[in-house]
């Protein structure tokens, strides 16, 4: 009678498998449209929605109740992964991710068609905010999903490099977004000596909507990629076995704080940096530098080209990171970039100083290091967490770090370049101070490179391997 068959790093051998092509690209794909809608909410929070929905004598006042908006969807991002989180660890990951990226795409879609404060007061406002949460609840399930679809199917050595690509989804998203308000900026008139630094006249009145409704296209092709997905063999065999977890959040709260905790504090440091970088960093480059707190003093079209250029390096280096993390272990690899972190913190404000090269450098620098840091997080997170309460686990983590790092950290960065009388070098030292914590988490956590997922209990590989092999003997 032969052997029955045994367990492998990606699921049983019986169980249906997604072709790895299919895999990259539903796990890119929906990141990709997930961060695109968010970021093209962020650019206009800084371009047009302080004066569209927040009107006040105050330009600042109106800057920071854009972006507390901005971090209101922070807040609903938790709510968000636990609910997806107990129907992608209940009925599967598949459809989970589906009605995640409907909820992100109605919600992106309806702020295109949403009036403005001149047109409907506080009403207009008050839709703004709503829709905003329903993004910030949708990206809560968003994200952890993508990562268990990638590296749950991931072969075995390969988990960080296939985790990689949900991660890919962000500095995406952000050139496509980016790059179409540029397009639209650019097609539509500029009055004659109109501000450089402020978008035009058309741009405010409609131009701003179009991103929003392009994003219907984007989430029909979202869509029928992910249809073509079977469930991950993890999850199956998960199924079979009858371990599917009741209530998930009850059994993460009661059985695996710990790993909750260090999941929240090792995202911090990556969370400030890419909220500092690409939300911050754009109302700091395109103020003027005679404001009341004065900035760099670019166009918009020049500071986005030149963060559309950093954000390249974002890409490949997320990419780079992966092979890196497979290779040296996602802890030591992280150590080695947060502590790189703390020192790009301190030497902000001397790279600005240098004129438009340093700009450049510091923008290219910032994030080379978000790829590094970001990329290694979609196997590192799943891997605190069995296959029963996964989804749940890893997507509290993530999205709990997003409020006290994301949510807050515009806003704190716009009241610390205040206070440093327009230099930021006060939100330098947040950053590196933010980078300390993670580091800290990084020092008191373990090494999940060799932790295997599909045994539901966070076994080191080679230990399943060894009782199939024991199970199977005559």
């Amino acid at each position: 009678m032969p052997a029955p068959a045994t367990a492998t790093a990606t699921g049983s051998a019986q169980a249906p498998v997604n072709p790895r092509s299919r895999v990259l690209i539903a796990s890119l794909i929906g990141t990709t449209i997930e961060f695109y809608d968010f970021y093209i909410y962020a650019t206009a929070a800084v371009l047009v929605f302080p004066t569209l929905f927040f009107p006040s004598g105050d330009p600042t006042t109106a800057l920071l109740s854009s972006f507390a908006v901005f971090g209101a969807a922070m807040v609903a991002r938790p709510i968000g992964a636990i609910v997806f989180g107990h129907l992608g660890d209940r009925l599967g990951r598949k459809r989970t991710l589906v009605v995640s990226l409907l909820t992100m795409g109605l919600a992106t879609f309806l702020i295109g068609l949403l009036p403005t404060y001149a047109q409907a007061g506080w009403i207009a406002t008050a839709l703004l905010v709503l829709m905003r949460l329903a993004q910030g609840f949708a990206l809560g399930g968003e994200w952890s999903g993508a990562a268990l679809v990638a590296t749950e199917n991931a072969p075995r050595g390969k988990r960080a490099l296939y985790g990689t690509f949900p991660q890919l989804g962000a500095p995406l998203g952000f050139i496509i977004g980016n790059g179409l308000f540029l397009i639209i900026g650019a097609l539509l008139p500029s009055e004659a000596g109109a501000d450089p630094t402020q978008p035009s006249d058309a741009f405010t009145s409609w131009g701003w909507r179009i991103p929003f409704l392009f994003s219907a296209v984007m989430v029909v092709i979202g869509l029928w990629v992910r249809s073509r997905l079977v469930e991950s063999a993890v999850f199956a065999k998960t199924q079979e076995a009858g371990k599917v977890r009741k209530l998930p959040l009850a059994t993460v709260a009661r059985d695996h704080w710990k790993q909750l905790i260090l999941g929240t504090f090792i995202m911090l440091a990556t969370y400030v940096l890419f909220y500092l970088m690409t939300t911050f960093s754009l109302s700091y480059g395109r103020t003027a530098k005679d404001a009341a707190v004065p900035g760099l003093g670019y166009s918009y079209t020049t500071f986005v080209l030149m963060m559309i250029f950093g954000v390249l390096f974002f890409a490949v280096f997320t990419l780079v990171s992966g092979p890196l993390a497979d290779r040296y272990g996602r802890r030591t690899t992280l150590i080695w970039i947060t502590a790189a972190i703390v020192v790009f913190g301190l030497v902000w404000v001397p790279l600005i100083g240098l004129g438009t090269l340093g700009v450049v450098l510091w923008l290219v620098l910032g994030f080379t290091l978000m790829g590094m840091t970001f990329g290694p997080m979609g196997a590192l997170l799943p891997e605190l967490f069995p296959t029963s309460v996964r989804y749940t686990g890893s997507g509290i983590s993530y999205n709990v770090s997003s409020i006290l790092g994301a949510a807050v950290a515009p806003f704190i960065a716009v009241a610390l370049w205040e206070a440093g009388d327009g230099s930021p070098w006060l939100v330098g030292v947040y950053l590196s101070a933010m980078a300390v914590l993670t580091l800290t988490a990084l020092l008191l956590g373990k090494e999940t490179k060799d932790v295997s997922l599909d045994d539901g209990e966070g076994a080191p590989a080679d230990d399943v391997t060894r009782a199939a092999a024991a199970s199977s003997a005559p």
